[in-house]
């Protein structure tokens, strides 16, 4: 059984040793570059369709987690070979333990009793050790596959995005281009859907439109957050419905007003990729995934 044991931790160590791992806490370089390829690549395709295309930051937001996960288990992968490579050296030292020549060594028993005990706390401590870093260099591989897989998500979502392009330009074509022309920094467009909204529905919690310094919709007064809820609590029962009822009125009305995008519930619809309610990835809140406000933003 001991030499069962025994042959088991020396193949385990044997395995965790041989296991490619980084010399730095970096991730994958060609992972990376490819990643920075593609941001550029879709920054541009927001620009080419004045906005941002919320299919494309949605994809990318999960490459760059994803990536950053695989860094930090890479980086954690590599500190843990230390820990088995000090495990393999003691092992190799001062050999298996083994309690049995404690009991024939002629020592006091309180000595046999306290060996015993630091060797239980040693093993346990190692077994503990090995299946951990056994545990981190299955995360570590498979983190590094989702990463790979979300970057192809985004260059097929590109490529997706770039057979469009004529027919978005004839799509901002009939609608123009529009300047913050008021004192509330929006533009026409934004101003009579604002309006139009809040003479249809009941505003009880508030509308938050321009934001200054804001890269998006709302820097460049092309956007509106319709509150459902106090900020940051979940909207439900009636304030939920009227959201609903307000997303589907904007869809229902969007040829008129202008509607670009809309996102509410964690979903979003653009009229750029043809439409239709698209889910998006966990931003991480109530407010970042949109339970607590519909956002619409306009040509």
């Amino acid at each position: 059984m001991r030499s069962g044991r025994r042959a088991v931790l020396a193949a385990t160590l044997v395995a965790l040793l041989a296991t490619p791992l980084p010399q730095a806490a970096t991730a994958d370089p060609d992972s990376q570059a490819k990643l920075r390829k593609l941001t550029k690549q879709a920054a541009a395709l927001n620009n080419v369709y004045r906005g941002t295309i919320e299919s494309l930051e949605d994809t990318r937001l999960a490459a760059k987690r994803a990536t950053e996960r695989a860094d930090n288990l890479k980086a954690a992968l590599a500190t843990a070979k230390v820990e088995v490579s000090k495990i393999a050296q003691t092992t190799y030292i001062q050999g298996p333990l083994d309690g049995t020549s404690l009991f024939t060594s002629g020592a006091e028993p309180y000595q046999v009793l306290g060996q015993s005990a630091s060797m239980a706390y040693l093993a346990a401590e190692r077994t503990s050790t090995l299946t951990r870093v056994e545990a981190l260099v299955a995360n570590a591989q498979k983190a590094k596959k989702e990463a790979g897989e979300k970057i192809d998500d985004l260059e097929r979502d590109i490529k997706k995005m770039q057979t469009k392009r004529r027919d978005i330009e004839k799509l901002l074509a009939k609608y123009g281009i529009q300047q913050p022309g008021s004192a509330s920094g929006l533009t026409p467009r934004m101003v009579t859907l604002r309006d139009a909204v809040m003479r249809n529905f009941p505003m009880f919690y508030g509308v938050g439109c321009l934001r200054v310094g804001d890269p998006g919709e709302h820097g460049k007064g092309r956007a509106c957050d319709f509150m459902m809820s106090p900020g940051g609590s979940m909207a439900t029962g009636a304030n939920l419905a009227r959201g609903d009822e307000l997303a589907q009125w904007l869809i229902a009305n969007g040829s008129r007003y202008g509607v670009m995008y809309i996102i509410w519930k964690q979903r979003y619809y653009d009229i750029r990729t043809g439409g239709g309610w698209d889910m998006m990835s966990n931003r991480g809140g109530v407010t970042a995934n949109h339970w607590d406000h519909v956002h619409v933003s306009v040509f």
